[in-house]
């Protein structure tokens, strides 16, 4: 049996991250761990003495249960260099290659209006993107 992965991003706005997220995966939060009913009341039993810890963080996943789960946790540091791992968002395609790679461009586009922006086009093949904490990913075809 293969190994399930969670990916983590470290940020300095949680919501505002998970908000993005959530647009451009389909993501939803993901509920608490049982027995906890929510977020809140399962950070106070890790921490009861961390104050507005519920915004320091967001977990969020697949509604349909097939891909990773996805962390996002405030850090006291800012990001200072390129990612080393980075996300691909495939866009599920059919056609030749112009509907390819209008289908990438409308992805990017809406990807864009939920607070994305675009870093470079290689066109015909992929978009390179940053989320709003300058996070790259890219935008290719499935």
């Amino acid at each position: 049996m293969a190994a399930r992965i969670d990916l983590t991003l470290d940020c300095d706005d949680a919501p505002l991250l998970a908000a993005f997220w959530k647009t451009a995966l389909g993501y939803v939060d993901e509920p608490p761990p049982a027995p906890f009913a929510t977020r809140a009341e399962w950070i106070a039993h890790y921490d009861p003495e961390d104050d507005g810890a519920e915004d320091d963080g967001a977990w969020l996943c697949d509604p349909d249960g097939i891909g990773p789960r996805l962390s996002i946790l405030k850090v006291p540091e800012p990001k200072t260099a390129k990612n080393r791992l980075h996300l691909d968002i495939r866009v599920p395609v059919r056609g030749g290659p112009e509907e390819r790679w209008a289908a990438i461009r409308a992805e990017a586009e809406r990807l864009v209006h939920a607070g994305g922006r675009v870093l470079t086009e290689v066109d015909g093949h992929h978009v390179v993107m940053a989320d709003p904490e300058g996070n790259e990913f890219c935008v290719a075809a499935g």
